[in-house]
């Protein structure tokens, strides 16, 4: 048997074996894999590996090449958890989220939803489903709670921007859309039993006294970027492709004043 399949066979059977004290690593044909895996490598193969003395400076590489989700999970884990770093994360309490706000149709559905779509619901409450971003989807999953606040955002429009201000009033539950084979954020391997999707309820608060366009954003993005001002680190540029973005009191609070100010006079 090819003996990186040996390996990967005998490292599940690792996770199973609490007792286990040592590891080895195998060096593979590629240079960028090394695969751990417990001590209990026959004696014929013990040629092949190379035996480290302190199991806690072992790691598995990753190959080069993570696609978009891998590599957006990771991303997540190093925001949310302590497991590894032992440095505690940051606590988000104030959102920026992206809608459609004009008509595009996708798979023969119209993905449009504005601010005046979510005016027209009942209560000014809505789900805000089809998250597929991993990272996006954890924040709402595990940060979102009853009573913060979030920008609700246009996007893919002439003048992107902000709108307005909602209210998170429904902590997340899974997203229904995963379940319905018709719907275009169908995911076949979502169970019930174990969901991939999660949603929250926003609901609206009011508009924006006038609206802060992405130009304006990206500005004094730069300016501060620059100056280390509140807005140097904003996510809609650091992390722009996120759906769902972080923001921190002082970015809320610095972004909400610009709707007193003319855009000239805001930086």
């Amino acid at each position: 048997m090819h003996v990186t399949r040996w390996a990967q066979r005998q490292m599940m059977t690792f996770h199973r074996r609490i007792f286990v004290q040592q590891i080895y690593v195998v060096q593979t044909s590629d240079p960028d894999v090394l695969i751990t895996l417990p001590d209990i490598v026959p004696t014929s193969c013990c040629n092949c590996f190379r035996r480290l003395s302190n199991v806690n400076q072992i790691c598995m590489k990753r190959k080069r090449g993570v696609d978009h989700e891998e590599k957006t999970k990771e991303d997540t884990s190093a925001l949310t958890s302590t497991a590894t770093s032992g440095q505690k994360p940051k606590c988000y309490t104030y959102w920026l989220m992206k809608s459609e706000p004009d008509s595009r149709i996708e798979k023969g559905v119209d993905v449009k939803f504005g601010i005046d779509d979510l005016k027209a619901c009942e209560d000014q409450t809505a789900c805000w489903d089809g998250v597929r971003n991993y990272q996006a989807r954890n924040f709402m999953r595990d940060d979102m709670k009853v009573g913060q606040k979030m920008f609700f955002y246009h996007s893919n429009t002439k003048i992107p921007g902000i709108a307005a201000v909602c209210e998170i009033v429904k902590e997340s539950y899974p997203d229904h859309t995963q379940f319905d084979p018709k719907d275009i954020h169908y995911d076949a391997s979502a169970k019930k039993e174990s969901p991939r999707l999660f949603m929250v309820d926003v609901k609206f608060e009011r508009m924006l006294k006038r609206f802060i366009p992405l130009t304006e954003l990206k500005q004094l993005f730069l300016k501060h970027k620059d100056s280390g001002g509140p807005l140097s680190n904003l996510a809609l540029f650091t992390r722009a492709r996120l759906s769902v973005q972080p923001l921190t009191k002082e970015e809320w609070d610095f972004i909400l004043s610009l709707e007193d100010k003319e855009p000239d006079s805001s930086g």
